[in-house]
């Protein structure tokens, strides 16, 4: 285990890194023809720094990595939200830890992208600081095509290129696209109202990224002649995982997963139509403009999200939900990830979700995906394709851990 000298020592040598140009490469499918993403959600570095069991946590997170990593060999890995416990940053060096975290991803020369949740922002942690931190290296692939202090800052998309030889030489054309939205949540950073409360960040995406996604797609669409199969990232869940949460079953054997968090916390959860925070208000229907946005995308296959660590199942949504239904006659399939971290709330075992497409089944919007936990053991193994939801699978088993050397016990 890391004494807290040696955790300082090698975050304060990693952070004297010099500034690295981007990677120029683009994304492209292996040879085989797979493309496969491990998301690691909610890692929540940083908590309680001044406590021996906060680096100590850290330190289990990174072996959590570690092993997942040592069982998976992914073209891309996605930091899906709360990189960071900001409420426990330090101004001086809030940013810091990122490089704690993607330590196991440079060591094997694996590209990454995130978005940033709720606790990325905080009074002493900035959204924007992170991007710079993240910056410093040629493996991240993170950006801000649309950034301000509305939209947040994680909104982009990255384009995934064909394996084969003559995608090299005669098509510009990807194969598929990968979107990246940023939910915010948390507070602004450095800013306090006339009392000196802490100010908070709506938990949404907001309408002007909507309108710039929209705009963004429909111009891809226009450039490539076609509707590009496409994923998205987004750390807090729309109001329809919630919907199919709660209005339908979701089934251990049909939709394989941990289902502890309920009712789960969505996009615009708090906040009043006023735009007031708290109170008696649980949700004024905020992210109505990007679910109907998302419905309203051909070849959309799946959201993936986080930020409710007790969940980790995949719902197809193919009914309306508010009025609003997929317009792709498969649906759309909303998955949550496995908590990675050691830091924040529960003591469900750690782990990732791996996503894997596979350019034959592009045309008819199948996806493949599996969680690789800690203890190396594959759990909730399913095809997203037109008949999930039909399946019979088994079961994923409610394990606890408390720490990765620690046996595993159910219950």
């Amino acid at each position: 285990m890391w004494s807290c000298l040696g955790l300082t020592s090698l975050l304060i040598a990693q952070s004297t890194q010099s500034p690295i140009d981007k990677p120029v490469e683009p994304l492209r499918f292996s040879k085989d023809g797979t493309f496969q993403i491990s998301i690691l959600e909610d890692l929540h570095f940083g908590e309680n720094a001044w406590d021996s069991w906060g680096p100590e946590q850290d330190v289990n997170t990174v072996t959590v990595i570690n092993r997942v990593l040592d069982k998976e060999s992914p073209n891309l890995v996605v930091l899906n939200g709360d990189l960071i416990t900001g409420e426990n940053a330090f101004l001086e060096n809030s940013t810091v830890y990122l490089d704690q975290m993607v330590g196991p991803l440079v060591d094997r020369g694996l590209t990454w992208a995130s978005t940033y949740g709720n606790h990325d922002s905080s009074f002493n942690l900035s959204r924007s600081d992170l991007l710079a931190r993240e910056r410093r290296f040629a493996n991240s692939r993170t950006e801000a095509m649309l950034s301000d202090n509305q939209a947040g800052v994680t909104n982009y998309y990255l384009p995934v290129y064909g394996s084969g030889a003559h995608h090299r030489e005669r098509n510009n054309t990807p194969e598929l696209l990968l979107w990246f939205f940023d939910s915010r949540g948390g507070v602004y950073y450095q800013e306090q109202d006339a009392s000196g409360n802490e100010i908070p960040q709506p938990n949404w995406v907001d309408v002007s990224v909507v309108e710039w996604f929209q705009a963004t797609n429909a111009d891809l669409v226009q450039k490539h002649g076609k509707h590009i199969p496409s994923l998205v990232f987004v750390h807090i869940p729309i109001n329809a995982a919630l919907a199919v949460q709660t209005q339908h079953e979701v089934d251990s054997h049909k939709e394989p997963g941990i289902n502890d968090d309920y009712p789960l916390a969505q996009q615009g959860q708090n906040w009043c139509a006023s735009g007031e925070y708290g109170g008696s208000c649980s949700y004024a229907g905020q992210d109505e403009p990007l679910m109907k946005a998302l419905a309203q995308t051909h070849g959309l296959m799946g959201v993936f999200s986080g930020h409710d660590h007790g969940d980790t199942w995949c719902y197809k949504w193919d009914k309306a939900i508010s009025g609003i239904k997929p317009v792709n006659e498969k649906g759309i399939n909303l998955c949550f990830g496995q908590h990675t971290g050691y830091g924040g709330y529960g003591t469900w075992i750690r782990g990732s979700r791996q996503v894997q497409v596979t350019e034959s089944k592009l045309k008819d919007g199948e996806v493949d995906t599996w969680i690789r936990l800690e203890s190396g053991d594959v759990v909730g193994a399913v095809s997203l394709n037109s008949t999930y939801g039909e399946h019979v699978y088994p079961a994923t088993p409610n394990t606890h851990s408390s720490c990765p050397t620690c046996a595993y016990t159910s219950g």
